[in-house]
This record gives structure tokens, C-alpha cells and sequence, in this order.
């Protein structure tokens, strides 16, 4: 075992594993725990993950949703901020076990679900992360398809397919784009480390360039920044800014919910808990805050230089013309390629491959979600982003809550590792399944359903109560899951 500050790594070396007698179906190669070498990812490499995976267009139009709903952008860029640090507290406790223990999300869910339980959870994870690889995808081949579309005058623009409901060119720059994350899948997740790394500065100069080039086609910021709230005195929302201000934290908690879960897929690399926790400390809440004033303020200098807002960066590189648009819709499609990379390929690679290790690696799961995220018709879901949002954050909520009460309530972050690695061992439960932790995560999405079932329209309304339950959808699901299980677990004599 090799010792790091702010905590012991305590993960046993891979010969003591394999002298346990691990069970051939519950691990494979990149499943075990990280090795003393492979503990390479400094707290910058980590801060660059995060911007990576921060600067990408989903971030960007945050902000538009919440100015497009009455706030202002100081109001827009302090819920985010606020949002975010919030998200990061879970963020750095479930990252505490990938650092400490070496191991990924699925293998950790292990200890609270069991070995065929955690398949629940990691598989439900790895769905709404496939949704967002499709959605982040169809992204990145727009902008593709816009590049294509200003060399060319126009020439790639026809009628849309049926069925799909896109043109060719449109459909095939996005194939492209998706073709592009194989390369990425094959090579594993030093590669992507690799580009998160050298891609954060380039991402950065880009974002920062844009606010440049606003200020100065706007005068300043004081055209830039003028927009009133619309919850201010005489405005149309006068005093309603807390029915907007809670559904709002909410969804914006959402967009990072995923990534509060499977965090360990990547701190497992982490070389200390230190670098874990300042690396994630300052690459997640600062940088979006200021990509959410970034969007704010260019879009609000729109206004000014255009005379309608333009929220879709891929629509404002059209408008920019010359040269520049070719340089902003390459930084575009690299802001993707990162985000998608890391926040959606790595955990349901993991989650898949957590279904049959010993059939599938990381790399036949990231193809797996690959193929599934081709197949959800991104190019739709996209037009529900904040629906989105907000619901799945009411899944994954309860999910983060036992976790939490499993790894610090109930066994003070001691694990034993390699149970997790075999059945009959201390995390066997009944037949592979704890279920405390199965029925806990049942009653944690139990209050948020009914506000779920009114919010896409399968029932005409719900009552006060539960939609005020459903605009806490992560709160609520993350507390009660929590209580649920320390609560059954006792009951059942865990």
C-alpha cells in the first residue's frame, strides 16, 4: 500500500487480490484497483478535466435558460455558481472512495447494493449519460455541418430525411463527430486525460476572446450587461424570484448530478486525496460561473450589435463571418469532444462493462454507449434539455444519498476491497442484492413521480405538494434515499 496525504490509499496490491480467489464474472483488468503507477493525475490534471468538460455548448446556453425565465445575469451566473458549489460536495466525498480504495463507480455501488444489485444503478446512470453523449454529439456534428456549410456558400443544405427528420449532410457530420469519440474510446482513458489536459488553456484563451470580441463590438460592458430582471419592481415577474430561483438550482444541480456519482471512475487516478479535492475545488464551481457570465454578457452584446439575442454559440459563429467563424467552430467542436468524452463515455463504459466484466471491457462498454447514444434520435431529445434536467436528477439523487449513508454513516469509509470483487463476501446481501439499498433507492424516487408524470405531460396536474417536492427533485431524493437505507439497513441486520 502506498500512503498519500489527506488519507491512506488502502487498496491491496493485485497480487493480494488475486490471491483472495476474486470471482471471474464480477471484474476485469479495468475494473481492479488502481496501481500505485497508474496514480498519475495531479490536481491540475483534474482542474483540467473540469474545464474541459465545463466549456462546451450545453454550458454555455445554462445561463440562457435562466435570463429566458426573468433573470438578470448577475442573478443567471450567481445560481449557477451557487448550483455548483453545492454539487461539489458530494462531487469530493464520493471522489474520496475512488481515491482512497483505487476503484470505479460501478464496483463501489457494490458495497451499498451488492454485486448483481449494483447492476441497477450503475445501468440506470449509464442510460442517462448515453442520452447526453447523443445530445452532446448532434452538437458537435452542427458545428461540423456549419463549417461545411460557410466554405461551401450554402451547398450542403437539402431537404430533411424522413424518419429522421435531418438532412444527409447534417446526419453524416454527425456520424463523423461520433466516429471521432471511437478513436478516443479505443485509446482509454489516459487519452482522454491527455487531451483534457493540453485542450483546457486553448478552451479558456477561446472563451475569454469571445467576451473580448463582445466588449468591443458592444462599446463596453455597460450596453453588455443592461437587461433588467424581470423579478424587479414594475417588471412583468415583480416578486416572484423564489418560484423561479428553486426549480432552477435544481436543474442546474441536475447538469452535473451524473458526474457526482461516477466521480471515482476518475479520482481513482488521482495521486492523493489532495489533489482530488483542489483539483475538483477549483475546476468545477469557478469555471462555471464564469463561462455562465461568458454566455451572459455575449449574448446580451447580441442584442446591442445583431438586435436579438443569440444564445446558440453555433448560430452566433454564422453571424460572425470571415474567418473567425472557422476558429470559433473548431474551438466549439473541441469544447465537445472533451465534455462528451469525459462526462458521458467513461461511467456507462464502466456501467455496461459492470453488467458482464468478464465479457466486456471499457472499451466494448464505451462502444456499447456509443451505439446507444446513436440510436435515442439526439437531435430530438435536445429540445427538452431543462425537462431533462430535473428529471433525472430525481433518479440520481436518491442513488448519491445511499451511497453517501453507506460509505459514511454506516462504514466510516473502511472497505473491505476485495469483497467487492467476489460473491459471498460481507457485501453479498440475499443472493447478490442488498436490498436496503435497492428498496431505499425505490422510496427516494417515490415523492418525485408524481411532479415527474405532471412535468411531462402523462397526467394533467398534481397537487401543490408534490409539485413543490418535485422543484427539490435532488434534495429530496438524495435525503430521503439516505434515511431510507441507514433505516433498513438496520432493520435487516447489516
Amino acid at each position: 500500500m502506498t500512503q498519500t496525504d489527506m488519507g491512506a490509499y488502502d487498496a491491496p496490491s493485485r497480487s493480494e487480490l488475486q490471491a483472495a480467489g476474486l470471482d471471474p464474472e464480477l471484474y476485469n483488468e479495468d475494473q481492479l484497483p488502481t496501481t500505485a503507477e497508474e496514480r498519475t493525475w495531479t490536481w491540475v490534471s483534474i482542474a483540467a478535466l473540469w474545464i474541459g468538460m465545463v466549456v462546451c455548448i450545453p454550458t454555455y446556453m445554462l445561463a440562457s435558460y435562466l435570463i429566458g425565465a426573468g433573470m438578470n445575469w448577475s442573478q443567471a451566473v450567481l445560481t449557477i455558481l451557487v448550483a455548483n458549489a453545492i454539487v461539489l460536495i458530494p462531487m469530493v466525498l464520493v471522489g474520496h472512495a475512488g481515491a482512497k480504495y483505487g476503484i470505479p463507480f460501478p464496483v463501489l455501488l457494490r458495497s451499498s447494493f451488492g454485486p448483481i444489485g449494483a447492476k441497477i444503478p450503475a445501468v440506470a446512470r449509464g442510460i442517462v449519460a448515453c442520452g447526453w453523449f447523443g445530445i452532446q454529439t448532434w452538437v458537435g456534428g452542427s458545428a461540423i455541418y456549419v463549417i461545411l456549410n460557410t466554405l461551401t456558400g450554402g451547398m450542403f443544405t437539402a431537404d430533411v430525411l424522413p424518419v429522421l427528420g435531418i438532412n444527409l449532410t447534417q446526419f453524416l457530420c454527425f456520424l463523423a463527430f461520433w466516429g471521432l469519440h471511437l478513436y478516443f474510446i479505443k485509446h482509454g482513458t489516459e487519452s482522454i486525460r491527455w487531451l483534457e489536459t493540453w485542450s483546457a488553456p486553448f478552451l479558456l484563451a477561446m472563451g475569454f476572446a469571445l467576451l473580448g470580441w463582445a466588449w468591443v463590438k458592444a462599446g463596453g460592458f455597460g450596453p453588455m450587461l443592461s437587461t433588467p430582471s424581470q423579478f424587479d419592481p414594475g417588471q412583468p415577474q415583480e416578486g416572484k424570484f423564489w418560484m423561479v430561483f428553486w426549480p432552477s438550482l435544481t436543474g442546474m444541480i441536475g447538469y452535473w448530478a451524473t458526474l457526482a456519482l461516477n466521480i471515482p471512475d476518475f479520482t481513482r487516478h488521482a495521486r492523493s486525496q489532495r489533489d482530488q479535492f483542489i483539483g475538483q475545488l477549483i475546476g468545477l464551481p469557478i469555471p462555471m460561473a464564469l463561462f455562465a457570465f461568458i454566455s451572459a454578457a455575449v449574448t446580451s452584446a447580441t442584442v446591442v450589435i445583431y438586435g436579438e439575442p443569440i444564445w446558440d454559440p453555433i448560430q452566433l459563429s454564422e453571424r460572425m463571418g470571415g474567418f473567425g467563424i472557422i476558429i470559433a467552430l473548431v474551438a466549439l467542436i473541441i469544447a465537445t469532444l472533451t465534455t462528451n468524452l469525459a462526462a458521458n463515455v467513461v461511467a456507462p463504459a464502466h456501467g455496461f462493462a459492470n453488467l458482464a466484466p468478464n465479457k466486456i471491457n471499457l472499451r466494448r462498454g464505451g462502444y456499447i454507449t456509443a451505439g446507444i447514444g446513436l440510436a435515442m434520435f439526439p437531435w430530438l431529445l435536445i429540445n427538452h434539455i431543462v425537462s431533462l434536467l430535473i428529471a433525472y436528477s430525481a433518479l440520481l439523487g436518491p442513488i448519491a444519498g445511499v451511497m453517501l449513508a453507506d460509505y459514511y454513516l454506516l462504514r466510516g469509509t473502511r472497505l473491505k476491497v476485495t469483497d467487492l470483487f467476489r460473491r459471498g463476501g460481507i457485501y453479498e446481501g440475499a443472493n447478490g442484492t442488498n436490498w436496503a439499498g435497492v428498496l431505499a433507492l425505490v422510496i427516494g424516487i417515490l415523492p418525485n413521480i408524481p411532479g415527474f408524470l405532471a412535468a411531462v405531460g402523462v397526467t394533467s396536474g398534481t397537487s401543490p405538494f408534490f409539485a413543490s417536492v418535485y422543484t427539490y427533485a435532488w434534495f429530496v431524493g438524495l435525503f430521503v434515499a439516505g434515511i431510507a437505507y441507514l433505516i433498513l439497513s438496520k432493520a435487516m441486520n447489516r
